[in-house]
């Protein structure tokens, strides 16, 4: 049995008998039956003081010292009143801590407006399942108004205010749900599920959005929960809701984004009749009244306003935090969001502080770790204490030289890669380099990177002609691309540069930015460091905040402009492009993604991404609403066309038992679906194991990952499905590179890695990358295979020497018949001249090696 099963209702043979001899009245009983238990639960729900004296409050439940007028009966109507004045003006007055919540929300529920026509397809349509779902949630909303009723009456004949002002106020908070979904409601006119078209059109006359059932629901459970803020309590009520919610969906009354929607105004609406209105709400609002404490240090100088810039993915400062993390020092951190500002590594650094101290005899590596952070983040935490946010500082100055002996692949799109991750650089068989600097700054709210290289690759044999065929079969083009030499190249190139202003901890940048969207090592689905960085604006969540139930959350969005495609297709000019790059004519890419950390041990990601744009339908600011938000669809390259979408799932675990060194992840995404969850066998996905540490070799860490983008025993991916779409013929690429993983189409792989950490920041790794595409895809298809080891030396506290090797072999016998071998050998030179300079207004700490 799984999620969607529990959903729907499908529950697998073995409870056919159970459901088909499901009525009514039964399903009445136990709905009935369960509330009236919740609610002697609920009213015993406080100390045993109040069981032996009804009138006796509780030792939480003490009075407010605030001059609040009483809550009673004939008040009810003028406080209704001003309940609705001040939400029709509550976005004029909202806190900061308010809005860090209710942007969030705003996204995730425009997520679920473009993907609720694919979750209703899930919906059971079963006549007799869709009537009892129907009257299980009629008759739980009115279980919910008598819990209120219940109490308002035992409080009454009881002497016990708090439970009689409970009742009050649930019934006040469920009116005003009432009237502002009302509103809403026929304001909006959204069209209920099966009807009309079946799209959940707006402004045509229906009133699904918002679900009024949920509304109400959700204001009597948070008067409730508020008042009464055990975690038994709220888990009863909340579920109690919860359960409304999915019986309307079950009952095919709403959509799911209508539910969101209106369980977060009840919500909303009970909290804030609560703060309003209770006289035993002082506990309740230093609880729930923020969200985030205020910090100010000293000063007045706030982190929360204080520009950081982005520490680059192939830092040696990430697996270092990572083995932090799987090792339980730091909890808050997210995995599946990289990269992280340097402020936010500071703050994770603190986090991990205390834990490290409290178990000093045990963490030796732990404590060369952090010893090793806390030096490179000397600044930031100075900031943290007080010191003003302001310093510039060159980080490297770095040389690679790259040796490839025989033939690579250079085409992860439609083949395969012999260098994977590499930011896009360019590589050919024989010598390479690339030479480069990176720097930052920041001063106040802003913050300023950049990492300048030259990169040279020798010229390189064109495609044979019969490659060059299969290539304009697979990815049906026009015409075969050229078959003509590549010239070498030899470039200066802003490998990554932007801008970046800081607000009460979300980050806006401008610039080419790098994005690492999952746990994995081998590379996200969605985003990874294998193709170039994207020009994109980015607004970032850089510092998680919390929610009840659902723990920590991160935002991040990104809007941005593909290079490198050669064709386009649109319905009026039909296919457009030429081999050479026309800016005018590249696509856009707009990118979202929430990520959640209910617990220390699970982190949940939900994303989105879509192409749009490109010759036929410009760019504009309603085709980038379309593509990141529509649930509609239309033919490629016509007005109704929202793009090439994606959506994908990520997790990371901890797995019990054994969470101090084993970790379980997964990374999936499905094309022209919502969400994987929606299209199981329409989804691409990798999954790994991490060991942060081997037992008994405390310095050996041990990764393995597989992954598909070829379903075992499916043949929807037969033409390449994955990473591929009908218009924007050159993929999800960006200049000639796979943006997500370096599995490509229709294939399946393994990774492993085991490395030996001589200190933080030096290492010895061995490596093993398979590959093997489908000859459903290309003609005998193809396999890879590599096998190599690595090394990292930090020489001195600022000098570190890197090197590696690799052996691979392929064959893709369209390229050539035979087997091919190459054999790639690199040695980097990076100074890191931070000592040297650098300037902070902080006191400087030398780093250690």
């Amino acid at each position: 049995m799984n999620f969607a099963n529990l959903l729907t209702g499908r529950w697998g043979a073995g409870s056919c008998r159970a459901r088909a001899g499901l009525r009514s009245w039964p399903v009445m009983t136990l709905v009935v039956g369960s509330v009236l238990v919740g609610y002697t639960l609920v009213a015993s729900a406080q100390t045993p003081s109040d069981q032996q004296s009804p009138s006796a409050a509780s030792p939480k439940a003490q009075p407010s010292q605030l001059a609040l007028p009483p809550v009673d009966l004939k008040s009810l109507p003028r406080n209704i009143f001003l309940d609705q004045k001040k939400i029709v003006t509550a976005p004029f007055h909202m806190s900061v801590s308010e809005w860090q919540w209710t942007v969030p929300l705003a996204f995730v529920g425009a997520g679920l407006l473009a993907s609720d026509t694919a979750i209703e397809k899930h919906v059971p349509t079963d006549p007799s399942t869709v009537s009892h779902a129907t009257t299980a949630s009629n008759a739980g909303l009115a279980a919910m108004g008598a819990i209120g009723g219940g109490m308002f009456l035992l409080g009454h004949f009881g002497n016990n205010d708090q439970e009689r002002e409970t009742g009050l106020l649930s019934a006040e908070a469920g009116f005003d749900a009432f009237l502002d979904t009302e509103i809403l409601g026929y304001a909006f006119g959204r069209q209920r599920p099966f009807t009309g078209k079946n799209r959940g059109y707006f402004f045509h006359g229906g009133d699904s959005f918002p679900s009024q059932h949920a509304a109400i629901s959700w204001a009597i459970a948070s008067v409730i929960a508020h008042e009464y803020s055990g975690p038994f309590t709220q888990f009863l009520v909340y579920g109690l809701a919860s359960g409304i919610d999915a019986a309307r969906f079950v009952g095919q009354k709403h959509w799911a984004s209508d539910l969101l929607v209106g369980s977060a105004i009840g919500w909303y609406t009970g909290r804030q009749v609560f703060r309003s209105r209770s006289h035993y709400s002082n506990a309740e609002i230093e609880r729930w009244g923020t969200f985030n404490k205020g910090e100010d240090f000293g000063n007045g100088r706030n982190p929360a306003n204080m520009g950081s810039p982005y520490v680059p993915l192939d830092s040696w400062i990430y697996p270092a935090m990572e083995r932090l993390i799987a090792l339980g020092y730091i909890q808050s951190a997210d995995l599946g969001m990289r990269p992280w500002t340097r402020m936010e590594c500071a703050r994770l650094l603190q986090e991990a502080n205390q834990p490290v101290q409290d178990n000093a005899a045990n963490s030796g590596q732990a404590q060369h770790i952090y010893k090793a952070l806390t030096a490179e983040f000397a600044d930031e935490e100075a900031r943290f204490e007080g010191a003003p946010n302001l310093g510039v500082s060159l980080d490297s100055i770095y040389t690679r030289g790259t040796q490839i002996a025989g033939k690579p692949l250079r085409d992860g799109f439609d083949f395969g890669q012999t260098i994977v991750n590499d930011y896009g650089r360019p590589y050919s068989q024989g010598f390479n380099n690339v030479t480069g600097f990176s720097a930052h700054s920041t001063i106040g709210p802003l913050s300023f990177y950049v990492r300048t290289e030259y990169q040279h690759a020798p010229s390189a044999a064109g495609l044979s002609p019969l490659a060059a065929q299969t290539i304009a079969n697979v990815d049906f083009l026009p015409t075969p691309p050229p078959t003509t030499p590549v010239p070498a190249i030899n470039q200066m190139n802003l490998l990554e540069g932007y801008v970046g202003m800081q607000l009460d901890n979300w980050q806006f940048t401008v610039g080419k930015q790098a994005e690492w969207w999952g746990a994995d090592k081998s590379g996200p689905m969605l985003f990874s460091t294998n193709a170039a960085p994207i020009l994109m604006l980015q607004v970032s969540r850089v510092k998680p905040f919390k929610l009840p139930l659902l723990g920590n959350i991160r935002l991040d969005y990104l809007v941005g402009r593909l290079t490198g495609y050669h064709w386009v297709y649109g319905a009026t000019a039909g296919y457009t492009g030429s081999w050479t790059q026309t800016l005018n004519d590249q696509p856009f890419i707009v990118g979202e993604k929430v990520s959640l950390k209910p617990s220390p041990d699970l982190e949940l990601g939900i994303s989105v991404t879509a192409l749009f744009g490109g010759p036929g339908v410009p760019a504009n600011l309603h085709k980038l609403l379309q593509a990141g938000f529509s649930s509609g669809n239309g033919a490629p390259g016509t007005p109704s066309d929202p793009g090439d979408r994606r959506g994908g799932f990520d997790f990371n675990y901890r797995v019990p038992g054994m969470r101090d060194w084993l970790s379980f992840y997964a990374d999936a995404f499905t094309d022209d679906e919502a969400n994987p969850w929606v299209a199981w066998n329409k989804t691409a996905l990798t999954s790994g194991l991490y060991l942060s540490r081997v037992p008994g070799l405390q310095k050996l860490d041990f990764r393995v990952e597989g992954i598909y983008t070829d379903p075992p025993g499916s043949k929807t991916t037969q033409d390449g499905f994955f990473y591929h779409n009908d218009r924007f013929l050159s993929g999800y690429t960006n200049n000639g590179y796979l943006i997500g993983s370096w599995i490509g189409r229709q294939g399946q792989g393994a990774d492993a890695w085991m490395s030996y950490w001589i200190n933080p920041k030096s290492k010895v790794q061995l490596n093993f990358r398979h590959q093997k595409t489908s000859k459903e895809f290309i003609p005998q298809g193809g396999t890879l295979t590599d096998i190599g080891v690595s090394g990292d030396y930090r020489l001195t506290s600022d000098l570190d020497l890197s090197a590696w090797v690799q052996h691979e072999r392929w064959l893709f016998p369209v390229i050539q018949p035979d087997q091919a071998k190459n054999v790639t050998a690199a040695l980097q030179i990076s100074f890191e001249p931070r000592g040297w300079f650098h300037r902070s207004a902080a006191k400087p700490t030398s780093n250690q090696p």
